[in-house]
Formats: C-alpha cells, sequence, structure tokens
C-alpha cells in the first residue's frame, strides 16, 4: 500500500517512545520506508540500535554531528521524505513546533520541512487538556498539520484519561492516507453508527445494545481507503475513528440532522441502531414513583426514519446506500423487504440474538442483500467485515464509472 512511500519519523521523549518501534514495524509491512530522528528524550527510552535495526537505516540524532550533516544533513532528510510523522509528539515537541524554535535536530529538520506533516500526540490527560497545549495543537491544525490521536484510557503515569499515543496500526494508516491515492480518493462518505438515546426525562432514555464497533469500523475503513468521511455517532464507548470528522450526538432527530447536513456524499452507510420510537413529550424534571408504585405511562412516537430519508430519489442521494437489518428471525426474508421499502441499493443483514454476541461482541456475520440476491459472508472480525465491505463498494463504484 505504501511502496517506495519515504516517511521521515521523529521519535520524541515519552514513555510511548517504545511504540515507535511497532509503527516502524507495522509501516514497513505495507511498503514504508522510513529514515529516523530519535530526540534526546527519545532516546533515554528506545536505542538508536533496535530502531536502526527494525528501520533499516539509521537514526539520526544530533544537529551539530559533522559525519551525520556530511552524509545526511537536516535540509536533505526532510526534502527526501514524502511524509514527516511525529510519534510520539511530546508537549515540548509540539510547543517548539507551533512556535517556531529549533535548538535540535527534531526540531530545525521540521522548520525546514516543506512536507505534509501527521502528528501523533502522547502525554499525561492533564498535560493536554491544558490551554496552552490545546492551543498549540490548534495553531498547528490551522496551518495544515494532521493530528491522529491521542486516545483515552489507563496511562504510564497511573493517571486514566485522555493522552494515549494511538495504536501503532492507526498511526500507520493515517500516515497511508496521507501518502495514498486509494480507490476511494475524491470520495465523500456519510456513515451513522451506534445506538441513540432517547430522553425520557433529564434521567431516564430508551436505548439499545448497540456498542457502535462496526459503524465506527467502516468509517475507518473508508478513510484508509482515501475516502473524505464524516461519521454521525451515537453515544458510545469508542475513540473517534482516525481520519473521520465525528459529529456526536444522542438522538434519532439529532442524528438525522447531522446526516443531512453532511450531505451532499458519494456514500452512505446507515450503521447505526437508531430507535424506532422516542417518548412524545419529555418530562422536564425527574419522574418520581405514584404512590403504590404504578408505573407512569410514555406515550410513544414515531422517529424519523434516516435511510429511508436519505435513500429517497432526489438530487442529494448518495451513489450507493447501504443499510443494515439488526434481525432475530427471519434474518434474510425481513432484510431483502427493508431494502425493497426503504430504497437502498443494499442491506447487510446480521442476526442480533443474544446468543450470537453481535451487540457489544468484536465479530460479526452478515449477509449482504442487493438487487440482485443475498450473499452471506463468513463470521469475520468488525474490522475484518469493514475492509471487505469497503473493498467491495470501491469494486462496484469503479464499475458504475466505466
Amino acid at each position: 500500500m505504501g511502496a517506495g512511500k519515504r516517511v521521515l519519523l521523529i521519535i520524541a521523549g515519552g514513555i510511548a517512545a517504545y511504540k515507535a518501534l511497532d509503527v516502524i514495524r507495522r509501516g514497513r509491512e505495507r511498503g514504508l520506508e522510513f529514515r529516523i530522528i530519535l530526540t534526546k528524550g527519545g532516546a533515554e527510552f528506545v536505542t538508536p540500535l533496535s530502531v536502526a535495526s527494525l528501520a533499516g537505516s539509521k537514526a539520526y540524532t544530533e544537529l551539530f554531528s559533522l559525519t551525520d550533516e556530511a552524509e545526511m544533513g537536516h535540509i536533505r532528510l526532510v526534502r527526501e521524505a514524502d511524509l514527516v510523522l511525529v510519534a510520539p509528539a511530546t508537549a515540548d515537541l509540539i510547543a517548539k513546533m507551533a512556535h517556531g524554535l529549533a535548538d535540535d535536530l527534531a526540531s530545525t529538520a521540521l522548520l525546514a520541512n516543506d512536507r505534509p506533516v501527521l502528528i501523533a500526540p502522547s502525554m499525561n490527560a492533564v498535560m493536554w487538556q491544558n490551554p496552552a497545549v490545546q492551543a498549540n495543537v490548534a495553531t498547528l491544525r490551522a496551518r495544515g498539520v494532521v493530528t491522529v490521536g491521542p486516545g483515552a484510557g489507563d496511562l504510564a503515569c497511573g493517571e486514566v484519561g485522555d493522552g494515549r499515543l494511538a495504536e501503532p496500526l492507526d498511526i500507520v494508516n493515517a500516515a497511508l492516507r496521507i501518502l495514498g491515492d486509494g480507490p476511494l480518493k475524491g470520495l465523500k462518505a456519510l456513515v451513522t453508527s451506534g445506538p441513540t438515546y432517547e430522553a425520557i426525562d433529564p434521567v431516564r432514555f430508551i436505548g439499545n445494545r448497540s456498542s457502535g464497533k462496526q459503524g465506527h469500523a467502516i468509517a475507518e475503513a473508508l478513510a484508509a481507503a482515501g475516502a473524505e468521511v464524516t461519521l454521525v455517532a451515537g453515544p458510545t464507548a469508542l475513540g473517534d475513528p482516525a481520519g473521520c470528522k465525528t459529529v456526536h450526538i444522542e438522538s434519532a432527530a439529532e442524528m438525522l440532522a447531522g446526516a443531512l447536513k453532511a450531505l451532499p456524499a458519494d456514500i452512505f452507510i446507515a450503521a447505526a441502531a437508531v430507535s424506532d420510537w422516542r417518548p412524545a413529550a419529555e418530562a422536564g424534571q425527574k419522574m418520581k414513583k405514584r404512590d403504590g408504585g404504578a408505573p407512569p405511562r410514555i406515550e410513544l412516537a414515531t422517529n424519523p426514519d434516516i435511510l429511508a430519508t436519505i435513500s429517497a430519489p432526489g438530487p442529494k442521494r448518495p451513489r450507493l446506500v447501504v443499510g443494515f437489518a439488526a434481525e432475530t428471525e427471519k434474518v434474510v426474508e425481513h432484510a431483502t423487504a427493508k431494502r425493497a421499502k426503504k430504497q437502498c441499493d443494499w442491506i447487510l443483514a446480521n442476526d442480533v440474538s443474544a446468543a450470537t454476541g453481535t451487540f457489544g461482541g468484536a465479530d460479526n456475520k452478515v449477509h449482504v442483500i442487493t438487487a440482485t440476491g443475498a450473499e452471506e459472508w463468513p463470521r469475520l472480525s468488525k474490522t475484518e467485515l469493514a475492509r471487505r465491505l469497503v473493498a467491495k463498494i470501491a469494486e462496484t463504484l469503479k464499475d458504475k464509472a466505466r
């Protein structure tokens, strides 16, 4: 995928520097070639020898090394790169980039750079939220620097929160998106994912068990294939997929509004588990138990049909509309009827009975239903299913363009 593409990887000083070794390994598996700048701080966590062994090329460390400057000066390092990747990007190096400082090889090379830049921030959660860091990151983004991560979770310092370095494969995929001409490059994709929450009162809601894993995986696979992706996501515990513009919503009405705002698009994939109904009126205060414990009567109203709305014929209808049918019985039969009713091009039908473990699980099994019939796919990880779906989309749109 990245054959012949050259990446200048700058490894800054943070505990996550050890993950840069995996970035190199996974990148080389995908054809990327690496030259390495290892900062003084980075060398406290990984050695020049380990980095060079994996990269297959020397790790450069010193700005004022006569040997290094003669062999590969800092100007030449960036001129011979297709992309400059900083992973991990520490608060200190981000600040130097934002303010144009150049007091070591890494910051000098970045200042002399005219290539695309991708940074993968990694630091303590409180440090990441510091207004100074956020202002510096905003400055870099305004200049065209692309960011991947950070993610949320347990940090090396023992705290929990945002600040984890993005996963090595996510970093590599982000680099490939910048470098590559994927099969969907130039196309816009819109994806809905996760559940919707329909408020009963300020405390309670009607919802469902969707984790959003499948929709998020599809959004990321579309981005990896070069598409410009907008993800409209209901409440999930997942981080935002790399390379996507993510719009966070709660209710079905908000999801529809977010999706309509993202149009026009070439591809629409409705992977969200949208609630069919909502309370007709949301109580302004928490509803109290009645005398005797009798439950309140809640009148329901029908939610908007997002898939049918966007699939309807019209000037903004995407070229390819794909829906999902979460069924517990007669999976293919019900999904086939749904495809016709919703006027979408494909329906991915899956059995979400409790025994299948599909909702919240790591894998999925679908039947792909089109105008010509149903194709059964084997049980796959949700990530692999997403890649397979995107490959099918790319092939279909290529055939339509012929």
